[in-house]
């Protein structure tokens, strides 16, 4: 009785349970704090390669980096990445725009619409495509894809062919910038799929039961209720999406027919990017070749944070938006 009071009045027991607390939650914000300053540590650290590398070659550099659409860094020393950051921008736009409508339909019928029998199992399988290495997509690509848009991009120039997009004379599929960005699309899919369904899964459940309880149909309630609660992890989910396509290499390396031109007809056969140009070019590259390689790696880095920096600026923004509705 007498340890109970102890305890009950704030005893020693109670004061070593504290004690262990504070001590146990000191090392945790430690070492989340040390985390996060080795992360900005390692991206400074690469920040400072790149520049050092990319410097010399710059001043090497014959031509303007920024406007000219030629790639000759091994003879004349004359390169440029305008066409190189066009193809990165429209290959991984193509992408987005493809695998985000379909990865959110995915989302909602796995979380708010299929059986559960049907839902677990699809949620793995969802997860496993996540985990296909980016080669088997590009083999896959080059294997089958290419040869069967052609006769649908034929189809497109000849009854949408007043649009820019599907323009240019001959065009006859393969190896185009649709078909890579098609498969850049099948890539970040499963990513953008799988983090909206735990976003959606999220949603209190005492919001879809008031509105199913107003009379609304379960499309209503998923639009009155899940949509705006899941908005900034789908913003955050795409925007994830979206940097791995412009970092992607071995995939539209194997597909994009490596030309230097800047177009935006995507059923022509030319199309490059910044990561399949290094790939391509870094094993029989000179010093200033290797130089400007790493020069347009460093636009590849400075062009993704602006992408995470621009949607975590509008994840910030509807979070506001949301506090001061509330």
């Amino acid at each position: 009785m007498a340890t109970d009071t102890k305890i009950r009045d704030g005893g020693p027991a109670t004061r070593r349970s504290a004690s262990r607390r504070t001590s146990g939650e000191g090392a945790f914000k430690f070492l989340a704090t040390a985390a996060g300053v080795v992360l900005l540590a390692i991206m400074a650290a690469i920040a400072v390669f790149l520049i050092a590398e990319a410097v010399p070659a710059l001043r090497a550099n014959k031509g303007g980096f920024f406007t000219d659409l030629v790639w000759e860094p091994n003879s004349s020393q004359v390169f440029g990445i305008g066409a190189l950051a066009f193809g990165t921008v429209l290959s991984s736009g193509i992408a987005l725009v493809i695998a985000t409508p379909i990865a959110v339909g995915v989302a909602l019928f796995i979380s708010h619409y299929a059986p559960r029998r049907l839902a677990g199992p699809l949620g793995y399988l969802i997860d496993l495509l996540a985990a296909v290495p980016s080669v088997i997509y590009g083999l896959w690509g080059l294997a089958f894809l290419v040869p069967l848009l052609r006769e649908p991009s034929r189809w497109l120039n000849e009854h949408l062919g007043w649009f820019p997009l599907f323009a240019g004379e001959g065009a006859i599929g393969g190896k185009t910038m649709l078909a890579g960005g098609i498969v850049l699309a099948i890539m970040i899919l499963p990513i953008i799929a799988a983090i909206s369904r735990e976003v959606f899964l999220q949603v209190p459940r005492m919001n879809e039961e008031a509105a199913l309880a107003l009379g609304a149909t379960r499309w209503e309630m998923i639009r009155m209720a899940v949509l705006p609660f899941g908005r900034p992890g789908v913003i955050s989910a795409a925007m994830l999406g979206l940097g791995r396509a412009m970092g992607e290499t071995i995939a539209v390396a194997l597909i994009f027919p490596a030309t230097f031109d800047i177009s935006v007809q995507i059923l022509t056969p030319h199309g490059n990017s910044i990561a399949a140009n290094i790939a391509n070019g870094f094993g029989e590259a000179t010093p200033v070749g290797r130089g400007a390689l790493i020069a347009s790696g460093l636009v590849l880095f400075v062009i993704t944070l602006l992408v995470n920096m621009a949607a975590r600026m509008i994840i910030n923004r509807r979070k506001e938006y949301a506090r001061a509705g509330a």
